[in-house]
């Protein structure tokens, strides 16, 4: 599989990857979600080239996942907004970073704190089922082909 095809494969993931699956995409997600919306601050914030990132924020609105939205007409200036399918990707980038607080931070702990606003609590998110909301891990899964993929030889479990 080459990684210019991924869009191409029946893998959820590789599709996603296609998408969102390089370091300054998802340190742009990051940011996106820590409020950063203007193409400079962005490029102090990442120190990322003017080029690359400009290819990055591109394909984000592509995939609309952002959206530019003018914050000023004279000269028009334009700003980078997560659409509803931006939005979506919380829980993914949530996900990032409780794995890399519980794995990769050093002896000071997480450097950034989740508050729940609505009752108040310093939280950690949670996989549950959408069914019966009980938590899930990797082992209370099994994957099973989709009614509309079985036959379909691009598929395997």
């Amino acid at each position: 599989m080459r990684w210019d095809e991924l869009d191409q494969q029946s893998c959820s993931i590789a599709r996603t990857l296609a998408v969102i699956g390089d370091r300054w995409t998802l340190m742009i997600l990051r940011d996106c979600f820590l409020g950063v919306r203007r193409f400079d601050v962005f490029e102090q914030r990442l120190g990322i080239t003017r080029h690359v990132l400009s290819n990055r924020l591109r394909k984000l609105v592509e995939y609309d996942i952002l959206k530019k939205v003018a914050y000023q007409q004279r000269p028009l200036r334009e700003e980078y907004r997560l659409t509803e399918c931006g939005l979506d990707l919380h829980s993914v980038v949530l996900a990032l970073v409780s794995w890399g607080d519980k794995h990769m931070a050093d002896e000071r702990g997480a450097p950034l704190l989740h508050r729940h606003k609505a009752c108040g609590h310093i939280m950690h998110p949670v996989t549950v089922c959408s069914e019966c909301a009980e938590a899930v891990t990797a082992r209370d899964i099994e994957v099973e082909i989709g009614p509309k993929w079985i036959g379909n030889d691009e598929v395997s479990i």
